[in-house]
């Protein structure tokens, strides 16, 4: 199972599945930059609502994933019949049929927040889960397409090719923002966020459209198959019907692989969150008084566009050595950068420079590769358990749940040891006017100063060095790759072809 080009407007499929990662980041990238200033800036929400619907939103985001991952799979599931399994193109249709309808009310969900409708608390609260229910709709096909559109690791490495090519042209919306962004008059901004959902909108409604319109024509000549296909079975036992959940978390309990997995990418969950809350502090505390604000400025927007274009050798140097060996080299790689800065110290600007906007790169790199092991884990969830069809949104969707707590451990665990070091609370400072100014400092700020740059330094350095030790420790116990894995993905496209090949027997 590979991927085809698109007959009908002789697009192929890898192109129009990348460019949905450019609907979802033109708006995604937005929303991350401006939703907590125009709540609290503009909108004026008290404290109180801010954190309460901060602590709503953290529990839904805990749960959607997996809720919706076993609503999208439960029917792969179950056997209705001990025939042929769900063909294929009908579960990418059905993946596509979820885009269809969810990406442009993922669009919708992100308008609600630029304009007044209801008390900031309450739209606060409405506006998170909603938009983050239609995002994790989304994300959670989307992802799934990866695993169930190609088995071999060329063809995945191709599919995630030109998502991270698409998702850097995504990343250009952040720049544009700047254009239209002002706090005293929002309308530019509002009507920039219109043509925004409007694009993606009509990007997401063509795309999977094109897609529908290959996997139906072939789903066709599947139904076909399947009539035949049904009274040629002989030797396959009929699988237990109607899976339940407790069913499908005791056969993910013995998965050891994806055990070690989400181990792993818990604590990279966490660097790349508190890599992102903390990047403006470390350039304020470290770099304000020692660079220009035009060199700041490249740094921050370097950190957005280049991990996606990093993404794309790293993805090269998967076709030729495999994910696994790349992932560790990547580790290796952020633990060596971090003891080489641990030793030069913090006075060295120009290395520092590099590695705070390289920390952020390599760590977003890794992120971005991470899609590839789990669809690798999909296939060998498949052989275990002998599945009719892989599911793929489900284990998603279960990933997502384990390791999502990392994004809430990042700034809990940053602040609390920003604290411990220095002193400095952030929630009573305002960490973007308490910096170093252009105004000397003298007696008692100066060893203040001083501390929280220490301090931030410490926390710099020893958070990748922590981070990549664990991640090595975890990495060396999965066992997901090499031969068993070549085995692994033999067995999934055997079985997919197997009931091809017995008609053509007969």
């Amino acid at each position: 199972m590979g991927i085809r080009p698109v007959n009908c407007m002789d697009i192929p499929t890898a192109v129009l599945y990348g460019s949905l990662s450019l609907f979802v980041s033109i708006l995604h990238n937005v929303f991350l930059l401006y939703y907590v200033d125009t709540f609290v800036s503009v909108y004026k929400i008290d404290k109180v609502s801010f954190w309460i619907g901060e602590t709503i939103f953290l529990l839904w985001n805990s749960i959607n994933d997996p809720l919706f991952g076993w609503l999208s799979d439960r029917s792969f599931l179950s056997t209705h019949q001990s025939g042929a399994a769900i063909s294929t193109p009908e579960v990418v249709l059905k993946r596509l049929k979820a885009l269809m309808r969810n990406g442009p009310l993922f669009a919708l969900s992100f308008l609600s927040f630029w304009v007044v409708w209801a008390r900031p608390g309450v739209q606060f609260l409405i506006c998170l889960c909603l938009y983050d229910g239609f995002l994790t709709l989304v994300d959670l096909n989307h992802n799934a397409l990866l695993a169930d559109l190609a088995v071999s690791e060329k063809d995945r490495t191709r599919l995630n090719f030109y998502c991270s090519l698409f998702s850097a042209f995504g990343s250009l919306s952040v720049f544009m923002s700047y254009a239209v962004w002002n706090k005293e008059n929002f309308l530019s901004f509002r009507l920039f966020c219109v043509a925004l959902a409007a694009f993606s909108t009509l990007g997401f409604s063509i795309c999977t459209w094109i897609l529908r319109q290959q996997f139906q024509s072939e789903l066709k000549v599947k139904y076909e198959e399947a009539s035949m296909l049904e009274e040629l079975y002989i030797n396959q036992a009929p699988l237990a019907q109607n899976l339940t959940l407790a069913e499908y978390l005791k056969q993910l309990s013995r998965h050891r692989n994806f055990a070690w997995f989400v181990c792993m990418n818990l604590v990279q969950v966490f660097h790349c969150h508190f890599n992102s809350n903390f990047f403006p502090l470390f350039m304020e505390h470290l770099l304000s008084d020692r660079i220009s604000l035009s060199t700041g400025s490249f740094l921050l927007g370097a950190s957005y566009i280049a991990p996606h274009l990093n993404n794309l050798y790293f993805l090269s140097l998967c076709h030729r050595f495999g994910v696994y060996l790349v992932i560790r080299w990547l580790f290796f790689l952020k633990l060596a950068l971090s003891l080489i800065m641990l030793l030069a110290g913090p006075d060295q600007i120009y290395l520092l420079c590099f590695f705070i906007a390289s920390n952020r790169v390599f760590t977003e790199g890794t992120c971005k590769l991470l899609n590839l092991v789990i669809s690798d884990l999909v296939d060998e969830d498949f052989v275990m358990n002998k599945r009719k069809q892989a599911a793929s949104a489900l284990l998603f969707g279960m990933v997502a749940l384990v390791t999502k707590p990392g994004q809430t451990f990042a700034p809990l665990i940053g602040t609390w040891l920003l604290h411990v070091y220095t002193g400095y609370d952030i929630f009573q400072h305002d960490a973007l006017r308490d910096i170093v100014s252009s105004k000397p400092v003298v007696g008692p700020n100066v060893a203040w100063v001083m501390a929280v740059r220490q301090g931030c330094f410490y926390l710099l350095v020893f958070i990748p060095i922590t981070c990549a030790v664990l991640q090595l420790l975890a990495w060396s116990q999965f066992n997901l790759h090499g031969k068993k894995l070549q085995t692994i993905k033999s067995l999934r496209q055997s079985t997919h072809q197997e009931g091809r090949m017995d008609i053509k027997a007969v």
